[in-house]
């Protein structure tokens, strides 16, 4: 990176880490315990241009870069996981699907709503029982006439009450089938669009997960993204990108526990000095250090071929791979070296591990990104 762009990801890490310590921090464990999404907070995000993160300015959206996207989220993963999940959910499956898969039309549409942060977007692939076998979903879309009657539901949706606006995967061929799957922006209000069972979190409480249900939604085909039977392809795309926000997710977290695990092990004294200095929790200081670093190298990468338009599914999967895992061993450590306080919640140190388990399993989980490497690496 050049000295202007250095400059600039600095500007805005203090930004994010401004707004995050006024406007987020005094709420944290408010929001966490009542399960509270705070909707007008992401307003707020959209006002400072963090909602439209690598949307073109000319869809209403800031025209940053990966390496932008990956600090913001960083920054703000830092104070609270749960948003910074929610912000990626919103910035890197919804708003950049429609982006990248959209017409001039819909990318006019929806782009500059969703930028905004005016609208909460959602993107619907999980179901009950196709969970990494996305090809095998049961919600179909049929075509009668110049719509589509979309039936079904999926599960393990961000936003799936709050969205305005969700990206839902639908099947359009027979089961197991190539190319059997179709991608359409629904809004909220049509007919038959509604949302299920919210569900009760272990950690990540303030980012609201709940189900989509289509009961015979009736949807214009100007609403489908790209051609019928895209759908899946489409999906691997934006997973893709989405690897690097779960993997900028985790290290904001990991980085969270870490600094709260550092600033507590130099200020608790036990046998006239403070434990920071006993060889045991000093190395477990290093390690964790060294696995953030690591986890920010691998992560960069997967972002400089981002920006490229380089593939760049291999990096993004061993970024996610490497980051998640880090971001809970680094937050486990962090109770720890708390003791008997990293066990209460008066004490951040255990939401931050609550919220750490998360990001091996969001967006694929640490088995589907050895899968994802391995067929890179043997093909």
């Amino acid at each position: 990176m050049n000295t202007e762009t250095i400059d600039n990801i600095k500007m805005i890490a203090e930004t994010a880490r401004e707004f995050a310590e006024k406007n987020i921090r005094p709420n944290i464990m408010e929001w966490d315990e009542s399960q509270t999404f705070p909707k007008d907070l992401f307003h707020e995000l959209g006002e400072m241009g963090f909602m439209g993160i690598v949307i073109p300015e000319q869809y209403g959206g800031s025209g940053l870069g990966y390496h932008e996207y990956v600090t913001i989220l960083d920054e703000i993963s830092q104070v609270d996981p749960s948003i910074g999940l929610s912000v990626a959910a919103h910035n890197s499956l919804c708003t950049n699907h429609i982006y990248e898969f959209g017409n001039e039309e819909q990318r006019n549409k929806w782009l500059p709503q969703l930028a905004s942060g005016k609208v909460i977007g959602a993107w619907g692939l999980t179901e009950h029982n196709t969970g990494s076998d996305s090809g095998g979903m049961s919600t179909t879309a049929v075509k009668d006439g110049d719509e589509w009657i979309i039936s079904g539901a999926k599960n393990f949706i961000t936003h799936a009450i709050s969205g305005d606006i969700a990206v839902v995967m639908t099947r359009t061929g027979e089961k197991g089938a190539k190319n059997n799957s179709t991608a359409f922006v629904l809004e909220k209000g049509m007919p038959g669009f509604s949302s299920g069972k919210k569900e009760n979190k272990l950690g990540m409480r303030a980012s609201e997960t709940a189900e989509l249900i289509f009961d015979n939604v009736r949807v214009p085909d100007s609403h489908r993204l790209g051609e019928v039977g895209e759908g899946f392809k489409q999906a691997m795309k934006i997973l893709d990108g989405g690897r690097i926000s779960i993997a900028a997710l985790s290290l904001g977290t990991a980085r969270g526990a870490y600094k709260a695990a550092l600033k507590y092990a130099k200020e608790r004294h036990q046998f006239g000095k403070s434990i920071s200095e006993f060889q045991a929790i000093n190395f477990m200081l290093a390690d964790m250090a060294t696995e953030i670093d690591a986890s920010e190298l691998l992560i960069q990468r997967a972002a400089t071929l981002k920006n490229a338009k380089q593939k760049m599914t291999k990096e993004g999967a061993m970024a996610k791979l490497y980051a998640s895992e880090a971001c809970v061993r680094i937050a486990n450590n962090a109770v720890q070296i708390f003791g008997g306080y990293g066990y209460t919640k008066d004490f951040p140190a255990e939401k931050f591990y609550r919220d750490s388990k998360l990001c091996t399993i969001g967006e694929g989980t640490s088995e589907i990104q050895r899968l994802v490497i391995g067929r890179d690496i043997t093909k």
